[in-house]
């Protein structure tokens, strides 16, 4: 009797799914199946769904609702594709796929290797002559042209490291030592990197993202490079406009990285000429409008080569640029413009660090902003006497063991709300206090200066 009774009961559930929401009014005997048939077939859905509960306990098929605690006023969830645990195989296919492999990662880092190797080589072949920068000429050339062919094993990879090879062989076979020419002769190298990246671009497309980072990295510095040079600007100009760029770079890039296809964000279907058609909702539309994971899966791996290749190429234009500002400026008040500018470059590379997830992207634009404090370091410490040098050093010391015991105390506080803020600020006006620099470094302020005392003694 008392399951006649139960039988006998109505519940009055509500199902959400992909296919849209829908309030049914079933037997307390009902079974899960039978509930997730009367979905689908109410909203034409192709499929029958599993059922869960609000909090994704999923139900089985053949229980009654009853049974499992459904009451009335409940909310069913329906899902055509309940995620499951991911298998030890499947996480070895995600991280292959994703480009975490160790094999993978290994090659990568034997091609930065060489990478660095074909630019050393390319600076050794300045200093030499004869049939040494013949043959240092000639093997560079030839690891550009074998880094760009499709065949063989990690094409990628060799493809990303090949235009590296292609800017050390222009820069060796053009080499000046003028120090006015040394802007044109890197913008060359650029241009020469670009080429090769567009080579191996229009060869094979798996290095895609990495490629065109070369392209437009290295024909925006053969641009800058030759209008600093047709303006007759002094090298320190071209030096500090390369280290912004690079600080801009590290802020912009995410945002333009990011590069959703149309059809994900506009429901290009529901776009008609009439207002009436453009009302019309055809059945099982929501069901369609679902973006699948696997194209989320597509966008996001194509973003974090984009960000982690631009911040690539942010290290070397910060690590080359800083060191090379600091040695042009030599008047007295671009030394002091071109100094500040060094460390608040730095400081704004070390906050934007921050803002980036992908843990090799953030590790790249740490190391250039340390690098930039590095070579501002460097500099200073030789304008020092042996005394101050010795208590800069026992401070320094002294400094850094404060800093392990604040790191350790704060713990996870700069995830916090509180001090994201506070680093965007300061991110924001070290990005401010560095473009403010710009002006002094590369010379205008004091030309000014001169210019109206000019004026002043001449009136």
């Amino acid at each position: 009797m008392a399951d006649t009774v139960a039988n006998s009961a109505l519940l009055a559930v509500t199902v959400h799914g992909p296919a849209g929401v829908v309030d049914l009014v079933v037997p307390a005997g009902a079974v899960a199946a039978d509930v997730a048939a009367e979905y689908a077939q109410q909203t034409h859905a192709g499929v029958v769904p599993d059922l869960h509960t609000r909090i994704g306990t999923p139900l089985a098929g053949d229980v009654p609702l009853s049974r499992a605690g459904v009451t009335t006023g409940d909310l069913l969830v329906a899902t055509t594709g309940a995620p499951r645990p991911a298998s030890r195989r499947r996480a070895a296919t995600h991280r292959s796929a994703a480009g975490t492999d160790p094999a993978v990662g290994l090659a990568g880092l034997w091609f930065l290797v060489a990478a660095l190797a074909a630019g050393l080589a390319g600076w050794c072949a300045t200093v030499s002559d004869g049939g040494l920068r013949t043959a240092a000429l000639l093997t560079l050339v030839a690891g550009a042209v074998i880094g760009v062919l499709p065949v063989g094993r990690l094409v990628e990879l060799r493809a990303v490291a090949a235009p590296a090879f292609g800017a050390a062989a222009a820069f060796a076979l053009l080499w000046d030592p003028h120090p006015v020419r040394l802007p044109m002769l890197l913008g060359v190298a650029g241009l020469a990197a670009a080429l090769v990246a567009a080579v191996g671009r229009a060869l094979d497309e798996r290095s895609e993202e990495a490629l065109r980072v070369w392209i437009v990295g290295g024909a925006g510095l053969f641009l800058l490079a030759g209008l600093c040079t047709l303006a007759g600007a002094p090298p320190r100009l071209a030096w500090a406009l390369v280290l912004m760029a690079a600080v801009l770079a590290a802020r912009f890039v995410p945002g333009l990285a990011v590069d959703v296809p149309d059809q994900y964000l506009i429901d290009l279907e529901r776009l008609a000429v009439t207002a009436w058609s453009a009302r019309a909702q055809p059945p099982g539309k929501r069901g369609r409008s679902v973006v699948p994971l696997g194209a989320v899966a597509v966008v996001a791996g194509r973003a974090t080569r984009v960000v982690t290749a631009a911040a690539a190429a942010v290290l070397v234009l910060a690590l080359g640029a800083a060191p090379l500002l600091l040695t042009t400026a030599t008047l007295p008040v671009d030394r002091v413009g071109a100094r500040l500018m060094v460390f608040f470059a730095g400081a704004a590379l070390l906050l934007a660090g921050r803002s980036y997830r992908h843990r090799a992207a953030r590790a790249e634009l740490r190391a250039a902003g340390i690098g930039c404090w590095v070579a501002l370091a460097v500099l200073l410490v030789r304008l020092l006497e042996p005394n101050a040098l010795l208590w800069m050093a026992i401070g320094s010391t002294a400094l850094a063991i404060l800093m392990v015991v604040v790191a350790v105390a704060v713990g996870r506080g700069w995830r916090s709300a509180w001090w994201s803020r506070r680093a965007e600020v300061a991110e924001g006006l070290a990005g401010a206090f560095a473009l403010a620099s710009l002006v002094v470094a590369t010379g205008w302020f004091r030309q000014l200066w001169e210019i109206a005392s000019l004026w002043e003694l001449s009136s």
